[in-house]
């Protein structure tokens, strides 16, 4: 069983970064394998709403989002942890969403992966960041975990915030139980919500 803490931060051992470890601590407490890969340095480019990945079933951009789509697939729960900036998750963080459109094709989706959001604000757009991952996870058939929302302005503040660190802790934990649950959504159906247009 793998978690992987997934930061959406540009900058490296942040708050962001922090409670990743801390959560992805809590899931090897329960036996799990753990990864965290930061987002930060790396060549990943906006989609360019091409579609080839409908047809070809893989992203024709070749960029460092290759290897982070390997350890999406290979992981069994994915952390999604991010800063708050302009009252939502990072643009580096929605261009990784935006980029995983390539994971919609059999054998190759997020289907069934545990899904867990941290997020770290200093003031407002917590609520935001989180319900947009978690209709994100959503719609990509995961299975929802628990949710961490932190205030913390300065680098490393979240260290002084005993009671978000224990419960980050419990959500590595959680993630790593729910993931060894196996459980899996009825084949067939879809995951796209349709609305009032649709005939």
């Amino acid at each position: 069983m793998k978690i992987l803490g997934l930061s959406f931060s540009p900058r490296t051992q942040g708050n962001t970064e922090i409670l990743l470890d801390e959560a992805l601590s809590g899931a090897r407490q329960e036996g799990a394998e753990t990864e965290l890969y930061s987002i930060a340095g790396k060549d990943i480019k906006p989609c360019d709403g091409c579609w080839g990945c409908r047809k070809a079933g893989e992203c024709h951009i070749k960029d460092d989002m290759q290897e982070l789509y390997t350890k999406m697939l290979e992981a069994d729960g994915i952390i999604y942890g991010t800063p708050v900036y302009f009252y939502n998750m990072t643009g580096q963080g929605k261009t990784v969403i935006d980029r995983t459109i390539a994971l919609g094709q059999p054998g190759r989706n997020l289907a069934n992966k545990v899904g867990g959001v941290i997020a770290v604000a200093g003031s407002f757009g917590l609520v935001d960041a989180v319900k947009d991952l978690y209709f994100y996870m959503i719609t990509r058939r995961m299975l929802p975990a628990s949710f961490i929302a932190a205030y913390a302005g300065g680098k490393g503040d979240v260290k002084n915030l005993e009671k978000c660190m224990k419960a980050t802790r419990e959500l590595g934990q959680e993630m790593a139980q729910i993931a060894a649950k196996k459980f899996e959504y009825p084949a067939g159906g879809t995951h796209i919500a349709y609305g009032t247009h649709t005939r």
